[in-house]
């Protein structure tokens, strides 16, 4: 019997982790050998157990779905990578694929869809969802860039991100400060800097801003 493709799920919904888990272990080809709610926890499932494929969301807790593509590309490049999210912008497809991932499916594909995102990317071919894959073709079609919105996002450090969140989550200075263990003085700094390298005014531009790059959720 060929060797079975192990798997990593990533994703900060239960369910929906053991729903996909239940569909993949239906498959004998198939092995979910670990899970993680967060970027973290996938980061650390992989160190412990290296997986052949790491099913990934975009937007989980402590650390977001683009950051733990770099981090587990730079650490295990050979490991696969596919995208399995809500997220359907080019600016979401653009800056998975730029962060590594092998594959981008969305959440409302159906399963035959997602075993063969898997089998492709599993013979080194990139897989995207049809409605993906149109997004990408009209985009360089028309010659289209990524708009200043991602290349904002890009500019931001791993430390900025993070502030960010805390700040779109509605916490208070102090609560960050607490978070962060830093002082409330700069955490104050911290915000400033943030919106003057954003062109940004208020928090609530700074929590649009983190709901549109799949930081955090609606």
């Amino acid at each position: 019997m060929d060797k079975k493709c192990t798997i990593c799920i990533g994703d900060n919904h239960a369910i929906f982790r053991e729903g996909i888990k239940v569909l993949l272990s239906s498959r004998p080809q198939f092995e979910v050998v670990s899970e993680g709610e967060d970027g973290l926890q996938v980061i650390n499932a992989v160190k412990r157990n290296p997986p052949d494929l790491v099913l990934l969301d975009l937007t989980m807790p402590k650390m977001n779905g683009l950051d733990a593509i770099k981090s587990l590309k730079s650490r295990f490049p050979e490991i696969k990578i596919i995208v399995l999210t809500l997220h359907n912008t080019e600016e979401h497809i653009h800056a998975a694929l730029e962060a590594g991932a092998d594959g981008y499916v969305l959440k409302e594909a159906n399963y035959s869809e997602l075993e063969l995102a898997i089998n492709a990317v599993l013979k080194n071919q990139v897989f995207l969802s049809p409605a993906v894959s149109d997004k990408i073709v009209k985009r360089y079609l028309n010659g289209k860039k990524p708009d200043d919105k991602t290349q904002s996002w890009d500019i931001l450090t791993k430390r900025e991100r993070e502030h960010l969140k805390l700040i779109a989550e509605a916490n208070s200075n102090k609560k960050i400060a607490e978070y962060l263990c830093i002082s409330v003085k700069t955490v104050e700094k911290h915000r400033a800097n943030l919106m003057k390298k954003l062109g940004m005014h208020s928090a609530v531009e700074l929590t649009t801003f983190a709901i549109e790059n799949g930081l955090i959720e609606k």
